[in-house]
């Protein structure tokens, strides 16, 4: 039986929610409103950076603090609108400099700190395309990147640098101009790098928004496929219009109030929701240099009076398994509202916010491909806790299956499983897979977009979910490719072939397990293991790389050769075996 409903009652002083009424919302809205809330005039363009932060400028509320950076001492560094749009000025004018032209590709390899802001809405304003790159990523898994994205600058800092980057240069001939933020003063520039404090020193802070249209890409993100190269996903200036007004209908973000998301920005959420789509809303950013600590998040959320917090599952997990007394012990009277992303968020976690902090947990859903949040819990209605929610207002979403001839057919019971499918058009969409035109088309169905996520509607329209369509690994909210890890196992010596899967991690969600198959002469050993484990952590970083390898004689193949990840899934879990007439050997 599913846990009741929890109606959040709404504390005392607190500021009305934008969506109160949620079937007055889904019929009144448009998302041609709501791109004439932004300043952008309808005959010219959005561009995302003045969205941001030039028309907060230009209202003459400028001095509102944009973000607050915290380091690992609590020291705390304010900067505010004005001083955001200065910084981001300059680094468009660093871009200018160094000649890279209109629609060049940006790319960050940085922790959260400010140059990263500088830089993205830098790239923005400029009119030019920004990546945000995971810095755990080891040089592997960098290097494909910036090949696929043909990365022409890259900002990173002088320990990424040699750690990550030096050694897979020479491989990367589109990339001309690598900056680096000083950790180290007293450390040499590396040859063949410039030094981004000095380049912004010289560069002015007046400079003209380029033009854009909203058929121009902004953003560049990539997440794992199943099977070959990262996918390289493209989104517009107008994703703009779809990541405001979730942050006001899904978030509830309002002027002046201060938001925390969790999320690092090397992947979307940490750019739509850590930075995007929160200085629409005139709010304050709060942004942790530092990983994960229970005691330090919650003495944060009680010491910058955060208002409105948007986490991941597995940091929820993280905290309860803390205990909910560590919870207890601060106060939180501004926080109002917690929401989650990356992953399914299980009924105990939503329930356990009540106990530990007053309010639950709200579950949104959406995709890189989606651009913004799709499918949310809302902050006036109530939570169905381990549901998805429903769908935001400007959204049709349904299940769908395959219906006989390929034809796709919606569900209609509440209790039968299909995919989750979009109707087109809304302003966040993906507007293409970086260089794979076919895949995008096959992305798209009967006037419908599949996302690959399989899951059932109830008779209120509340979406719970069941799990992928495909072998794609979610670990603490990132999506990981086994191909890509299978390629960087196989690299060394003594493996001969890897299949790789998710295993359930009652923190993590899914951990990534690695099934080895040993070249001849070599010894599956614990001493082997050992050194296997290390060069995958080496090539992929610690949040990619396999946290368990176990070797196999004999890996499951197709007859064509292909590992049969599904059978090392059903095998590792019991779960059924299915169909094996394809299996290498099987007459």
């Amino acid at each position: 039986m599913a846990p009741p409903a929890i109606h959040k009652a709404p504390s005392a002083g607190t500021v009305p929610h934008y969506l109160t009424d949620y079937d007055s919302a889904r019929r009144q809205f448009t998302w041609q409103q709501e791109r004439r809330s932004l300043a952008g005039d309808l005959d010219s363009g959005l561009n995302m950076a003045h969205e941001a932060i030039d028309r907060w400028v230009e209202r003459g509320q400028g001095g509102r603090i944009a973000a607050r950076f915290i380091d690992r001492n609590w020291g705390r560094a304010d900067v505010t609108y004005a001083e955001l749009q200065g910084s981001a000025r300059k680094f468009a004018n660093v871009l200018g400099s160094l000649g890279i032209g209109r629609g060049a590709a940006v790319a960050t390899l940085l922790g959260r700190v400010p140059e990263l802001f500088s830089v993205a809405l830098g790239t923005l304003e400029a009119g030019k395309v920004f990546c945000s790159l995971f810095s755990a990523f080891g040089p592997e898994p960098l290097k494909t990147r910036l090949q696929l994205g043909h990365l022409q600058v890259l900002v990173t800092t002088d320990g990424f640098y040699r750690r990550k980057v030096a050694a897979i240069r020479d491989t990367l001939p589109e990339l001309r101009h690598v900056l680096i933020v000083r950790e180290d003063s007293k450390e040499p520039l590396p040859p063949g790098t410039a030094d981004f404090a000095q380049l912004m020193s010289r560069a002015s802070d007046t400079y003209e928004t380029a033009p854009t249209r909203d058929t121009d890409v902004a953003l560049l993100h990539f997440t794992s496929g199943t099977t070959g190269k990262p996918k390289g996903v493209t989104l517009t200036h107008a994703a703009v219009v779809a990541q405001h007004a979730t942050s006001q209908l899904v978030l509830d973000l309002h002027p002046g109030e201060v938001f925390w998301c969790t999320a690092d920005p090397g992947w979307v959420t940490g750019i739509a929701y850590g930075l995007i789509g929160p200085l629409t809303c005139g709010a304050t950013l709060i942004v942790d240099r530092e990983e994960f600590d229970p005691r330090r998040w919650y003495r944060i959320l009680a010491e910058e009076a955060i208002n409105v917090w948007y986490t991941a599952p597995t940091a929820i997990r993280m905290l309860m398994k803390a205990g909910t007394p560590l919870a207890r012990e601060r106060s939180y009277p501004r926080l109002r509202h917690m929401a989650s992303v990356g992953e399914p968020l299980n009924a105990e976690a939503v329930i356990w916010g009540v106990e530990a902090l007053g309010m639950p947990f709200h579950d949104t859903w959406w995709q890189t491909e989606t651009g913004s949040i799709m499918i949310a819990n809302f902050p006036a209605c109530e939570v169905l806790p381990g549901s998805m929610g429903r769908a935001v207002p400007g959204i049709e979403a349904q299940v769908v299956r395959r219906a006989p001839g390929g034809k796709l057919e919606i569900v209609e019971s509440p209790e039968e499983v299909g995919e989750i499918a979009l109707r087109p058009g809304w302003p966040s969409m993906f507007s293409s897979y970086l260089e794979n035109p076919e895949r995008y088309q096959a992305s798209f169905i009967d006037g419908w977009y599949l996302a690959g996520d399989l899951a059932r509607r109830d008779r209120e329209g509340y979406f719970w979910f069941i799990g992928r369509a495909d072998d794609v690994i979610k670990s603490s909210g990132h999506l990981i490719s086994p191909f890509e890890v299978e390629s960087a196992l196989m690299t060394h010596p003594a493996v001969a072939q890897a299949g790789v899967i998710g295993v359930p991690d009652p923190i993590a969600g899914q951990a990534v397990k690695a099934f080895v198959e040993l070249r001849d002469g070599f010894e599956p050993t614990e001493e082997l293991r050992r050194k296997i484990m290390g060069h995958a952590r080496r090539q992929l970083g610690a949040v990619v790389a396999p946290r368990e390898i176990a070797f196999e004689q004999s890996l499951p193949r197709t007859r064509s050769g292909k590992i049969m990840r599904r059978l090392l899934r059903a095998r590792e879990l019991g779960l059924p075996q299915g169909d094996l007439s394809t299996l290498e050997g099987n007459a």
